[in-house]
């Protein structure tokens, strides 16, 4: 293939997939590949994967796929969802199935627990947040409750890129802006670990050595070399949280700048020149020494989409289709997405999904419809949170598989009142990935993947968006308390 010996190779494990890229020098997509995954649910609100099979598995699979092209990479970089709770034996093995990121809410009772014992000041001053469902401490204190002897066992704790990294280089090394995310383990302030927080949550298990996405953090071992097929001794650079390379591998690196990625959950990260706070959004590291971020994250969006794809069985494509003939509000429809609980900006791992308005009128286009339209609500609500911390989104980049076919986009930037930019390349976190390794080698991206859709807001939508805002906004107060009651039951 022309170009392979300037390809760099950039590879994301997702929730529900995991994708890998060639890109040239110039940014031209060589060659890609994709793979699905399931995630394992043992209980309610309980989400995992193996790691093994997933993290390193699809590695090595899609790295087979892509051929002797992958063979000629000058370098590889791989990021994946996070943060993750893995434990694993000194050696780096799992002990058991990895923890998911926030959608996984088991660690209720030890968040309280934990927040007791080193106070919710303290824990908020060190590391920015509050701890929720998205926190690693709390998981790893529900293993030492719920299985102590396998948490005996456990020697190192790996987030998903820091294990598939571990594995190609022998290294264990965790990047700064996944730490920041695992409270109560890392002070934000010093960027560093937080040795109280860490003996409360993590006693026994040792932290991991720390780095900036897209720094080198080792090379190929010759068992990676021979596992993967990748070439022995070229260079592996410290991966992130997939929304953090996707954010990257499209521009938004700059103060102001604020990524909106559309997958099976929705995720927003605004960069920001300096440490900020907000009760419902995540106090982060960014991606370079300097840069601080704001993170907010949906427990579903494309989850959501999916599961009505499947009752209703019909083709996503065919339900995107009709749904954009239906009037902007769905024709008196509203949905609260919370179909796994919610996480930003309200925290609650109980609240539940809710339609209003329903009638015998309705189709599926309708309930497909009033689905990019109720996270589209969550979009604005996080944002105007954001606001809250400090200045607004100043631009808005679009990512994510969601972005295809343009009326989600379209759905977003109504709702909000903003315009979002769409790039050439929007095939995920991978591509972010492959960028950081040309840049880490010497290579100028400044003319990668250019700008080729403004999504502007259609000010005729804008009335009957906001009433149906308002309405979003007034209903979860006013059901909360029934919500709880159910999810319980």
């Amino acid at each position: 293939m022309a170009g392979v010996e300037a390809a760099f190779l950039g590879i994301d494990v997702g929730t529900a997939s995991s994708k890998a890229v060639l890109v040239s020098d110039r940014g031209d997509v060589l060659a890609s590949a994709q793979r699905p995954h399931g995630s394992a649910s043992p209980r309610p609100n309980q989400f995992e994967h193996d790691a093994e099979a997933i993290w390193w598995g699809d590695v090595r699979a899609l790295i087979a796929e892509l051929g002797p092209a992958a063979g000629g990479a000058r370098g590889i970089c791989v990021s994946g969802i996070g943060p993750c709770a893995l434990i694993t034996d000194e050696e780096g093995d799992p002990l058991r199935p990895a923890i998911l990121y926030g959608i996984d809410g088991r660690a209720t009772e030890e968040i309280e627990t934990l927040t007791a014992a080193l106070g919710e000041e303290a824990i908020e001053e060190r590391c920015g947040n509050r701890l929720t469902t998205q926190s690693v401490g709390p998981k790893l204190a529900w293993l030492e409750r719920h299985e102590p002897e396998v948490r005996r066992r456990a020697r190192r704790w790996h987030s998903c890129s820091s294990f598939v990294a571990r594995r190609l280089t022998g290294r264990h090394v965790l990047d700064h802006y996944t730490a920041s995310t695992a409270e109560p383990l890392y002070d934000v302030a010093a960027h560093t670990w937080w040795d109280r927080g860490w003996e409360a949550a993590a006693p026994g298990l040792t932290p991991p050595d720390l780095a900036w996405p897209g720094d080198v953090v080792g090379t190929v071992t010759a068992r990676a070399a021979g596992e993967t097929g990748l070439a022995e001794g070229i260079p592996v650079l410290a991966g992130s949280i997939d929304a953090v390379t996707e954010g990257d591998g499209v521009g938004v690196r700059e103060p102001g700048d604020t990524v909106v990625m559309y997958g099976s959950t929705m995720f927003l990260i605004q960069v920001l020149d300096r440490r900020r706070r907000h009760p419902g959004l995540w106090a982060n590291d960014g991606t370079r020494p300097g840069r601080f971020s704001l993170a907010a994250g949906m427990a579903t969006s494309g989850l959501v989409t999916t599961w009505l794809a499947g009752i209703a069985g019909a083709d996503v494509g065919d339900l995107v289709r009709e749904a954009g003939s239906i009037p902007a509000g769905s024709e008196g429809l509203v949905l609260l997405p919370y179909f796994l609980g919610e996480r930003t900006p309200l925290f609650d791992p109980e609240a539940r999904g809710c339609w209003l308005g329903l009638t015998i009128h309705h189709t599926r286009a309708h309930l497909y419809r009033s689905v990019l339209e109720g996270v589209a609500y969550g979009v604005r609500h996080n944002l105007e949170a954001m606001a809250e911390a400090g200045p607004p989104s100043r631009r808005l980049v679009a990512v994510g598989g969601g972005t295809r076919g343009d009326l989600w986009t379209q759905i977003v930037s109504d709702v909000v009142g903003l315009p979002q930019e769409v790039r050439a390349v929007t095939i995920g976190a991978a591509y972010g990935d492959a960028r950081l390794v040309a840049e880490a080698l010497g290579v100028d991206t400044a003319a990668w993947n250019p700008i080729v859709h403004l999504v502007r807001p259609d000010a005729a939508n804008r009335e009957r968006y906001e009433e149906r805002y308002q309405a979003y906004r007034r209903l979860y107060p006013l059901l909360a308390e029934e919500m709880h009651r159910l999810s319980r039951s």
